[in-house]
């Protein structure tokens, strides 16, 4: 056993595998900073998939995009919005709040669309969902917490559902 490991509290959440969304991204358009020195982007969806074990379908092209604050601490503070679809033509708002951040030298490769390891950076989203009535309403029914990996031209989230 080991002693080091703290207890775990009573009300840690559990965590439930939902899906993967892999979407691929335009150049970004960034805003020079402005009076509170912070610049803002503008990247926009081009396309993606989505699937896990009890829904699948494509990222709608042009359907929104992500306008991140970038901050003068090097954080990216995500704002992204877009629609899925599900294979059965269900129509799925997302948006998506979140950070990523690193250390300068791990940004700058980033920033080149260098192939950088998932372990070297902090990216981590909140989604929140608006769906119909249906087979899909479980997504806003529940809170979920998303892990992503930044590779060139795109980004692929894991999202878990709390339970």
């Amino acid at each position: 056993m080991n002693e080091n490991k703290p207890p775990k509290h009573p009300f840690e959440p559990r965590l439930e595998f939902a899906f993967t969304v892999s979407i691929q991204l335009s150049k970004g358009l960034y805003l020079s900073p402005g009076n509170m020195g912070a610049e803002r982007a503008a990247v926009y969806v081009e396309s993606g998939e989505f699937e896990g074990p009890n829904i699948r379908g494509k990222v709608l092209p042009f359907s929104g995009g992500d306008w991140p604050l970038v901050r003068p601490d090097g954080v990216i503070d995500f704002d992204a919005r877009y629609l899925l679809q599900a294979d059965d033509g269900t129509l799925i708002y997302m948006q998506n709040r979140g950070y990523r951040w690193s250390s300068p030298e791990v940004l700058a490769r980033l920033q080149r669309q260098e192939v950088v390891d998932p372990d070297e950076y902090y990216m981590r989203v909140s989604p929140k969902f608006d769906v119909p009535m249906g087979p899909h309403d479980w997504l806003d029914r529940h809170v979920f917490v998303g892990v992503a990996e930044k590779t060139p031209g795109s980004n692929r989230i894991h999202y878990f559902k709390v339970l």
